[in-house]
């Protein structure tokens, strides 16, 4: 079975192909069959677009709230695995003491 390798696009690659959409006039379909980009990923730079300039839907999060919920997230896993070991350590150094004080 083949892997399909997931292709990386630039932040400047992005915003031009959705000034693109916005300039030419063409679909969304038009302008990813030209620039040989999925359809489908076209349409959710455009609608992340409208989203960080203020025109989304409310509540949806802009490109700068989801790289800050990201590296949230990041961070509580880190720091709920050294609070973790850190309870562990401190329950075995409790035994530890009550043991020598017996």
């Amino acid at each position: 079975m083949s892997e399909k390798k997931r292709t990386r696009y630039s932040k400047e690659q992005k915003e031009d192909a959705v000034r693109l959409v916005r300039v030419s006039g063409q679909s969304i379909g038009r302008t990813a069959r030209d620039l040989g980009i999925p359809e489908n990923t076209l349409q959710n730079w455009v609608r992340q677009a409208k989203i960080d300039a203020g025109k989304g839907p409310e509540g949806a999060y802009t490109t700068e709230e989801k790289a800050e919920l990201r590296r949230l997230r990041k961070e509580l896993r880190r720091v709920t695995m050294e609070r973790d070991f850190l309870k562990k350590a401190t329950a075995y150094f409790a035994k530890e003491e009550s043991e020598r004080s017996k």
